[in-house]
C-alpha cells in the first residue's frame, strides 16, 4: 500500500473539510468527530465542488443542486433538489485515510 501525504491535521479542523489533489483526482477530506474521511470531491450529479458545500455531521451537501453524501461511506443520501426531476446519481469513491502524527495520508486508486 502506497500512501501519499496530502494535508496536515491542522489544515482541517473539527467539522471542516478540504479539497486536495491525489494523482489526477480531486478528493474531499472531512474531519468528523476528529476522524478523517476521504471521498471524491466532484459531485456525481453535475460536477459540483463538494468542498464548497456544507458539512453537517457526516453529511456533505453539494452547493450546486443540494445532493447529499455521507462522507464516511461515500453513499448518496439524497439526490439533487430540482423540481420535477429525480435523476439517479452514483456514490462517491472512498479513499483509505491514515493519520501519522500530524500528516494525513491517502492511498491513490
Amino acid at each position: 500500500m502506497t500512501l501519499v501525504k496530502v494535508a496536515e491535521t491542522s489544515e482541517i479542523p473539527l467539522g471542516q473539510m478540504k479539497a486536495v489533489k491525489l494523482a489526477e483526482k480531486e478528493v474531499l477530506i472531512a474531519n468528523v468527530n476528529n476522524i478523517y474521511y476521504a471521498i471524491g470531491n466532484i459531485c456525481t450529479h453535475m460536477g459540483g465542488n463538494l468542498a464548497k458545500g456544507t458539512l453537517e455531521g457526516n453529511t456533505v451537501t453539494c452547493p450546486k443542486h443540494k445532493s447529499k453524501f455521507d462522507v464516511t461511506t461515500g453513499k448518496v443520501i439524497s439526490g439533487p433538489k430540482i423540481p420535477l426531476m429525480h435523476p439517479k446519481i452514483k456514490d462517491e469513491p472512498v479513499y483509505v485515510v491514515k493519520v501519522e502524527g500530524k500528516d494525513i495520508l491517502l492511498e491513490p486508486q
